[in-house]
């Protein structure tokens, strides 16, 4: 059903493009998302602002606001021009994000606290909305603000922390490659000052396969005696970036099983199979992975973790292993509704972008329609294009590719039908 569904849309929207020559909307790439984030539940409706969602933005506005817009996008929405202008409103002068302001009249200052994590997000998320926005220069501008300023606070060893200054992790720099990759800048070409590349400092956090506890995995920092401790987030992240990828992917052809395998000289692409291969054991176990309890609680039982398994599901079906995130997207269909509602409009887009990488209709979604009720929590976005999801230039996926196949075979069909009346 899923898949005639989408044959369907693609066939629409290759009508449109081949008839009338427009172009197709390119949003950015995203990156994982905090677990639980603040938010609002589905039955409440955006603030007056132009920001998704009603709970506190303290901690999450940027991040929900951003992700929101790229779940959009990819369901072929275009956010409405209230809600681009709340997230531009958040931009500080220098380029920079932070978590929320909630003073946007009151300038950025030294005390103001920057948010590297925010700032990679919402660059992606601008991105992805800019040429269908009221001012696309604007948006450009505040694009390159915010590329230009994450490369101001590189760290020597290539990549980045949560806060400026703060040691690299994993989730951080990854988010970054992310951004880079996603608004046009190969992310090999940010060298620090001591010469070193995002990539060289993803490599520093990958596992070696021949670690018995963690083999492919990537840690999101050492611990404090500089041993690699495997995290399911961090390797997810680790591998969509090592493959030059983000949340915005497409399925990858053709499918292969991942398997780890540690090389001479190791490469972002092949530590980023061996991620893939670390999360399909993980998911294996149990079909979705497990949060460990919380500090202090009484209650010691682990948890379903679904943003995680979320993001793991994707960074398989971005490495070409979707047979192996299929139980697991299944797992998430049938059980993910309650934390997306408590969760609010991060937790659905990101449903939403796992859902399209797996080719999943995020439409019927289990019982849900995911866009409709991310679609609830802010200003009503402009009618969706009839692209049906669009994509960014390096990651153009089914939807894209059916597109050109079909025009080849009505191409086919048009020479066939010349050649014939010729003879």
């Amino acid at each position: 059903m899923n898949t005639v569904r989408r044959s369907a849309a693609a066939l629409a929207a290759a009508a449109v493009v081949f008839g009338t020559g427009a172009a197709l909307a390119l949003p950015a790439a995203a990156a994982p998302s905090p677990s639980d984030p603040a938010s609002a539940s589905p039955s409440a409706s955006g603030s007056s602002s132009g920001l998704y969602g009603t709970k506190d933005p303290t901690y999450d506005g940027v991040w929900r606001q951003s992700y929101a817009f790229l779940a959009q996008r990819g369901a072929g929405f275009q956010p409405a021009d209230q809600a681009v202008d709340w997230l531009l409103g958040q931009q500080c002068a220098d380029g920079s994000f932070s978590a929320y302001r909630a003073d946007t009249a009151t300038p950025c200052d030294a005390k103001t606290m920057r948010d590297i994590n925010a700032t990679a997000l919402a660059v992606q998320g601008l991105g992805s909305v800019r040429r269908e926005s009221a001012d696309p220069e604007k948006v450009d501008k505040a694009v390159k603000a915010g590329d230009g300023w994450l490369r101001s606070v590189q760290n020597k060893d290539g990549g980045w922390g949560y806060t400026p200054g703060s040691p690299s992790d994993a989730n951080s720099t990854s988010l970054v490659i992310g951004a880079l990759a996603a608004t046009g800048i190969k992310p090999g070409s940010y060298t620090s000052v001591e010469g070193r590349t995002p990539y060289d400092a993803l490599l520093t956090f990958a596992v070696p396969c021949s670690d018995k506890d963690g083999a492919g995995a990537f840690a999101y920092q050492p611990d404090k005696t500089g041993k690699l401790l495997a995290n399911a987030d961090a390797t997810a992240a680790a591998t969509l970036a090592g493959l030059g990828k983000s949340v915005v992917s497409t399925k990858s052809s053709p499918e292969q099983s991942p398997t780890c395998q540690d090389l001479p000289k190791p490469t972002a692409e092949r530590a980023a199979l061996n991620g893939a291969s670390y999360l399909a054991k993980a998911l294996a176990k149990t079909g979705h992975l497990t949060a460990p309890p919380m500090p202090g609680s009484t209650d010691t039982t682990e948890k379903p973790d679904f943003g995680n398994t979320a993001d793991a599901v994707l960074a398989l079906a971005a490495s070409g292993a979707t047979k192996e995130a299929q139980p697991a997207m299944e797992w998430l269909e049938k059980n993910s509704a309650a934390w997306a509602k408590e969760s609010g409009p991060a937790a659905y887009a990101q449903l939403i972008l796992t859902a399209r990488a797996t080719e999943t209709d995020p439409r019927e979604f289990g019982s849900a329609d995911l866009v409709e009720q991310l679609n609830a929590l802010g200003p009503a976005p402009k009618s969706p294009d009839t692209s049906d999801a669009s994509t960014s230039e390096d990651e153009s996926g089914f939807d894209v590719w059916w597109i050109i196949g079909i025009g080849m075979v009505v191409g086919v069909g048009i020479g066939f039908l010349v050649s014939g009346r010729k003879k």
